[in-house]
């Protein structure tokens, strides 16, 4: 087997094989979490923001459920494949390359919304109470914000120091996972071999850093950037958040415009 070595950022050698590795996930079952969120606060259409939208998976089911989608992404290589399935489905979703820390729009939505742990990737606090500044800059008087994260529970008893691998028919991966208890940072390297064509595969190397926020933290970051918290539930349930629960969802609404 050849292999060529390449160094990159995190999600643009990923970013070929990620819906591959990723074709586990329920998403329509998300989606429909997230619309049920959206419909229980008012918000059946309308324009609604995805941040960290990635390939942009979840950005058409909830077009194809009749929002009129915004997404956002730091990668270009996540959003191109997303302006592909775009380009197959007809929706008419507008992709933005920019980093949620500064991310700009030409207006206010009614909704932001952000899934697959995306906010547990600003791994400085303030940086946070940034993204959630700028958030309720871009909401509608009274808008919502809906997002899942991570918890430390999930960074402490189930990922760990360990290790996961999987191997699929045109690619493979080897996730080696570190979680520093006293920062709360997460750091998981990558790495990944994509055939390219026959005999002949492709080595990227990438590293990943997430942070576990605590329920409290995500309050006051909320509060310090002048939102409204709402709710917190265990993730896809109505539920309280739970000691064991792995993701959890925030419901936060702008606060300042009315």
């Amino acid at each position: 087997m050849a292999t060529g070595v390449d160094k990159v950022e995190a999600y643009t050698g990923f970013a070929e094989v990620y819906d591959t590795f990723m074709d586990n996930i329920p998403y329509k079952e998300w989606a429909k979490y997230i619309q049920g969120l959206l419909e229980e606060y008012g918000i059946r259409d309308g324009l609604v923001l995805e941040l960290g939208c990635g390939t942009g998976t979840v950005t058409e089911l909830l077009a194809e459920a009749g929002y009129d989608m915004i997404g956002v992404d730091n990668s270009g290589e996540m959003l191109g494949t997303a302006i592909e399935k775009r380009e197959e489905s007809g929706h008419d979703i507008l992709y933005l390359c920019q980093d949620m820390r500064e991310f700009e729009l030409y207006g206010t939505v009614r909704a932001v919304v952000s899934v697959c742990d995306s906010m547990n990737y600003i791994t400085e606090y303030e940086d946070l109470v940034k993204v959630f500044r700028l958030v309720n800059n871009y909401l509608d008087p009274g808008g919502f914000f809906i997002f899942d994260l991570n918890t430390p529970y999930k960074y402490r008893e189930i990922l760990g120091d360990n290790t996961f691998a999987e191997s699929r028919e045109d690619s493979a991966f080897i996730w080696e996972n570190m979680f520093d208890e006293e920062t709360g940072v997460n750091e998981y390297d990558l790495t990944l071999f994509v055939r390219e064509k026959e005999g002949v595969y492709s080595r990227y190397e990438e590293t990943h850093f997430q942070k576990a926020y605590t329920d409290q933290e995500i309050i006051r970051a909320l509060k310090k950037a002048g939102m409204e918290p709402v709710a917190m539930y265990d993730a896809f349930t109505r539920e309280p958040v739970r000691e064991d629960s792995q993701r959890i969802y925030v419901i936060a609404r702008e606060w300042g415009k009315r």
